[in-house]
């Protein structure tokens, strides 16, 4: 018979603060990793992803504009997240995220939002671009698809809003930010949409 390893309150307390989720949430993920606070936060996650994809079909039409400008005011960021309540809204909580994504968005440059977002064109050209790179590299036939699907996923994580390394945190994605809130509020939260100025742009 295995024994579960005891989990000490403080490493429950640290996961909790990590991820926002409930201590029997947090005591149950870090029983299932042995303890690996890494994998704990990998289970949980996965949970949150899941809460987040039932409440998908929810209407998120209250949120709250963050801003962000340079200190040099050479770029400025709006962004526009939303939540299924005024109350969400305006919790600091909340308020902080759209402010971290706006400083993100100022440094990162991304594209879109969602990947469903890019254009088929843009996402055709580069896909060409990647094969031809491929055949000319002479790599074998058979996995030729599967590399190029593999710089198709290099090249959303670096254009695309939500796939991208959180700047300040590259242990998670935007999208990964978005579904820790979501799970700790119960509410379905998304990014609309965001506008990046910059000095001397189109």
């Amino acid at each position: 018979m295995t024994t579960v390893k005891e989990i000490p309150a403080k490493q429950v307390a640290e996961l909790r603060a990590k991820t926002g989720a409930g201590m029997m949430d947090c005591k149950k993920a870090l029983e299932e990793a042995g303890g690996d606070m890494a994998k704990a936060v990998d289970i949980l996650r996965a949970k949150g992803a899941a809460k987040a994809e039932k409440r998908a079909g929810r209407e998120a039409s209250e949120g709250w504009i963050g801003a962000y400008v340079h200190h040099d005011g050479s770029v400025a960021v709006l962004v526009e997240l939303n939540s299924e309540t005024d109350f969400v809204a305006r919790t600091d909580d909340f308020k902080v995220l759209a402010k971290e994504i706006a400083v993100h968005i100022a440094a990162t440059k991304p594209l879109t939002v969602r990947v469903e977002d890019l254009p088929a064109e843009v996402v055709q050209r580069e896909r060409q671009v990647y094969e031809a790179q491929v055949a000319e590299q002479k790599k074998p036939e058979a996995i030729r698809g599967k590399i190029v699907d593999g710089m198709m996923k290099k090249f959303y994580e670096d254009n695309v809003l939500l796939e991208q390394k959180f700047v300040k945190d590259d242990k998670r994605t935007v999208g990964e930010m978005v579904q820790e809130l979501s799970g700790k509020t119960g509410e379905k939260i998304q990014v609309r949409r965001f506008m990046r100025f910059e000095l001397g742009g189109n």
